[in-house]
């Protein structure tokens, strides 16, 4: 029988292409991993992997091993969940941010709902501010928000530059005053645009007024203004503007969970941990 433990290496030996990353993703020591992986080979009698100074590399039973390791380790966890899960009852009301809204957070949502029957949970999307006050207001549990030179509290997920977005067209000189696209305030991108660039005694306007990330997209897309945005938001047609056209530069973006303390701590501690795994992934 194979040992889980043994398995669970060898897959993240693979998945972190070298036992270095591997020992730091599993908390062991480099020579720890090397081990379990000798006893995993000394248990089927036949090497796993082609190592050398610079690389490694799946033997043909390493491959044949590495999807049966998977899928055991799939059904572990799935057993694990099922049997050792706590019946939820109720709703979880959660507010996203508009540039945090993305197809692969729902469905992992839906699958935290779906893994615990009587648990119903629902998503609205705004801006951070006017979310973080419904939570104040008792009216959500659990915020998932993006804020700039914040002291405030709240599980920080990850941080990106916020950067001015404009077309990818060559841009010789600054417009002015500098055309904005802009969200409706409370918004931490808005506050800290206007900031700096009144710093900077920049002059600018507020040429469009948007209440969605496709808006501000369009907006810089089609060069009818600049607009404040998370790095990652950026996607193709787009750049960013530098220094080199007399733009200040803009404060990092802190996207950070808050848990409202009227929530029930073991159904937001379900839900918290599918948030941060998904932030995981998709920083990686």
């Amino acid at each position: 029988m194979f040992d889980a433990l043994l398995l669970r290496t060898f897959v993240t030996v693979v998945d972190e292409d070298g036992f270095s990353r591997a020992a730091e993703k599993l908390h062991l020591t480099q020579s720890a991993v090397s081990g379990h992986l000798r006893r995993l080979e000394e248990q089927i009698g036949k090497p796993l992997l082609k190592r050398t100074t610079r690389s490694q590399q799946l033997t043909p039973d390493g491959e044949r091993l590495i999807a049966y390791a998977r899928t055991i380790l799939a059904l572990n966890r799935d057993a694990w969940a099922q049997l050792t899960r706590t019946p939820f009852a109720g709703r979880v009301r959660i507010g996203v941010s508009e540039d945090f809204v993305e197809a692969r957070l729902l469905r992992a949502l839906q699958d935290c709902a779906a893994q615990h029957p009587g648990m119903d949970i629902d998503v609205q999307v705004n801006i951070p501010g006017t979310l973080l006050g419904l939570m104040k207001q008792g009216e959500l549990e659990l915020v998932i928000g993006s804020l700039c030179e914040t002291g405030a509290s709240g599980l920080l997920l990850w941080q990106e530059p916020l950067v001015w977005a404009w077309s990818a067209q060559p841009l010789v000189h600054l417009p002015s005053p500098l055309p904005l696209a802009l969200f409706p305030e409370p918004c931490p991108y808005r506050e800290a645009a206007l900031t700096r660039l009144a710093q900077a005694g920049i002059a600018q306007r507020t040429a469009m007024l948007c209440t969605s990330t496709a808006a501000l997209r369009a907006a810089a897309l089609s060069g009818f203004a600049v607009s404040p945005m998370a790095a990652s938001q950026l996607g193709p047609g787009l750049a960013a503007l530098g220094p080199e056209l007399g733009l200040p530069l803009l404060p990092d973006v802190q996207f950070r969970l808050f848990t409202a303390s009227h929530a029930d701590p073991q159904m937001i501690a379900a839900v918290s941990q599918v948030i941060v795994d998904f932030c995981s992934a998709r920083r990686q």
